[in-house]
């Protein structure tokens, strides 16, 4: 039970909003020394451990170099932003008037799933779609009916823009028979003597991911009816200067 530590290592450092890449490693970390450590352990052994951890990531880091093109990925998304990106993307949905929040994030929600679905994961994300193009476009539909957002509001269109994102992703993709989580499954069911193909999988998925789809735009029409009520309603300030007059 020791190694769920690095369980709590990821919970606390995201609470004390540490940087994510050392709150992981640390947690790696913790997660590797426990998996070794016994009663009877020695320095050795405990320095062995970690020295097998850090070789797990440096084999992980040589056989995924390609990420590194994810840099100048964010690089591109930096200048475009750096150009005005997202204040085009709000000036775009604001000349849109029926469109809210939640319709703005239910059509990503679709987009992304089915996209998904096909295989075409990399279509979304946070640093290339949600961040500089999905996030704005809904605090621009916000603007639009409402003005100016208090930071409560805005960061909560932001969180359910990520999560819009997130539900699209991890739900679509499964339906996808090639998919890295697909051979996933089917290998750890393997292992345990339960004989399962892709397409089968694939095909079982599809139901989750309706019933996912279905439930989260009910959740998007709840925030849409949530932000109806906080921004119509009247600022506590202002309530005050009413009462006083």
């Amino acid at each position: 039970m020791l190694v769920l530590l690095g369980i709590g290592v990821v919970v606390l450092g995201f609470v004390l909003r540490a940087n994510p890449l050392l709150v992981v490693m640390a947690a790696a970390l913790t997660t590797g020394l426990t998996a070794a450590w016994t009663p009877d352990a020695d320095v050795q052994t405990m320095y062995a451990a970690a020295l097998a951890t850090l070789a797990a990531f440096g084999k992980a880091f040589n056989d995924n170099r390609y990420v590194s093109l994810v840099w100048c990925v964010l690089l591109a998304i930096g200048l475009l932003e750096r150009a005005g990106l997202q204040e085009r993307a709000r000036t775009l949905i604001g000349k849109v008037r029926g469109a809210t929040v939640g319709r703005v994030l239910w059509v990503y929600l679709l987009v992304r799933q089915i996209a998904a679905a096909l295989g075409l994961t990399s279509l979304g994300g946070h640093p290339q779609m949600v961040r500089p193009l999905v996030a704005p476009m809904a605090e621009g539909a916000a603007e639009t009916h409402y003005g100016e957002l208090p930071d409560r509001e805005r960061f909560l269109i932001r969180s359910h823009a990520a999560a819009a994102d997130n539900i699209g992703l991890f739900f679509g993709e499964d339906i996808f028979i090639a998919i890295a989580s697909i051979l996933l499954i089917k290998g750890f069911l393997e292992q345990n003597g339960i004989i399962v193909e892709p397409l089968q999988l694939s095909v079982w998925a599809i139901p989750t991911a309706i019933a996912a789809l279905a439930i989260h735009s009910v959740r998007l029409w709840m925030l849409d009816a949530g932000l109806k009520r906080a921004l119509r309603a009247p600022r506590p300030a202002a309530a005050g200067a009413e009462a006083a007059q």
